[in-house]
């Protein structure tokens, strides 16, 4: 014997909805995100380049927002080589086919596999024109112009066709959807160029966030406020200051000095 079980729904499902938190501004909007932020960089999940620091956990968020993914994929896709972050190739793919505003990126190949004329583009479709959009053609002679089959442990001599791919996709990111991308190169991209080493600076955390006060604010925190200068000794009433009294050397008298009346 089988018992149907329906689901009750509310009679006014209307009246048990939760309205709406009013916007956030100034002081508040600043007080939450840092409390956002502290609780992220308290964690053992996030990767240890977010770990006990907030202004990198506030540049995620930021990143977060402007791509429409969530904070953990954003911490979890972006890395730090060299000194200099950088998207991972399948993060920025999944940005394009997810953002709405293309059809998903495809790949044409074209040459003779195996040789130094083989190559691919990424296209896509623009939803609201229906024009085809076409991505630089990238080809294995291009890496080896450019160098990027000379690194140490490179990928181009194992897997040619996935970084093919990986390259012709940033290629039309930067084209067709820069803002998607936030203007950064792909983390493969700056192993192949090799750019040099250097530490992420406050300056680097307020560009990456697009100049965004919230960031350079807490940016700003980080940073030790000088200690005031001394004030001179003054009367506390009137304001006078007082001259140092200067200490006599050794074998001097008062026969140096002039007499109030000559003075």
């Amino acid at each position: 014997m089988t018992e149907n079980t329906t689901t009750q729904q509310p009679a006014n499902t209307q009246a048990l909805a939760v309205p709406p938190l009013p916007p956030l501004h100034g002081e508040r909007l600043f007080a939450l995100k840092q409390r956002e932020a502290k609780a992220l960089a308290s964690s053992t999940m996030v990767p240890k380049e977010y770990q006990d620091n907030v202004p990198n956990c506030i540049v995620a968020m930021e990143m977060a927002e402007r791509t429409g993914a969530s904070t953990l994929a954003v911490m979890q896709s972006l890395d730090v080589i060299h000194g200099r972050p950088g998207w991972r190739a399948t993060f920025l793919i999944a940005t394009v086919n997810t953002c709405g505003r293309f059809t998903s990126l495809r790949y044409r190949f074209e040459g003779q596999r195996g040789t130094s004329t083989w190559g691919c583009c990424a296209v896509a479709t623009d939803r609201e024109t229906g024009d085809e959009l076409v991505g630089e053609v990238i080809t294995i002679k291009m890496a080896q112009d450019e160098g990027w089959t000379k690194k140490t442990g490179s990928k181009w001599l194992t897997m040619p066709g996935q970084m093919l791919r990986y390259r012709a996709a940033a290629f039309w990111t930067r084209v067709y959807a820069p803002e998607l991308s936030l203007g950064m190169h792909t983390s493969d991209e700056i192993e192949d160029i090799g750019v040099s080493q250097s530490q992420p600076s406050a300056g680097m955390i307020t560009q990456l966030a697009g100049e965004s006060p919230l960031v350079a604010r807490i940016a700003r925190a980080k940073q030790p406020e000088p200690e005031p200068e001394p004030e001179p000794p003054h009367d506390p009433e009137t304001g006078e200051v007082h001259e140092p009294t200067r200490e006599r050397e050794p074998g001097e008298d008062d026969e140096d000095e002039l007499p109030d009346e000559l003075a």
